[in-house]
């Protein structure tokens, strides 16, 4: 779309010139985006003009780090508690939270966890 924006606001084209209005009118856009395209191709060329900023951080800081990770990981290689005879996610879940390894934590949490650490070992 920024691209179409540029094209269309190119004052060398055959067409007649158009307004950042009509501009923004044309791709259901605010005119103030328009001008911004049009600000940052002049100022910063093409590639800065049509690409996507890369953020910096995430918008929300992750709440699994790796050492929890690695607390969960060990958790379900430990034995399992008594009366059970093997780790089901819920029980992982609840112990992590139980332990204080993390304040909450649902059991599709771990479930990711533990198949992203399946698939990174796989040959």
């Amino acid at each position: 779309m920024h691209a179409n924006i540029l094209l269309a606001a190119d004052e060398n084209s055959f067409k007649e010139k158009k307004t950042e209005d009509e501009i923004a009118e044309l791709f259901n856009v605010h005119k103030q985006t328009v001008h911004t395209i049009r600000k940052e191709y002049a100022l910063n060329g093409l590639n800065a003009a049509i690409s996507r900023k890369k953020r910096g951080t995430p918008p929300v800081k992750p709440k699994i780090t790796g050492e929890v990770e690695a607390k969960i990981i060990a958790l379900s290689c430990s034995l399992p508690p008594e009366g059970r005879s093997r780790w089901t996610l819920r029980l992982l879940a609840d112990k992590a939270v139980e332990l204080e390894f993390i304040d909450s934590i649902s059991h599709e949490a771990v479930s990711r966890l533990l198949k992203k650490r399946i698939k990174a070992t796989s040959p």
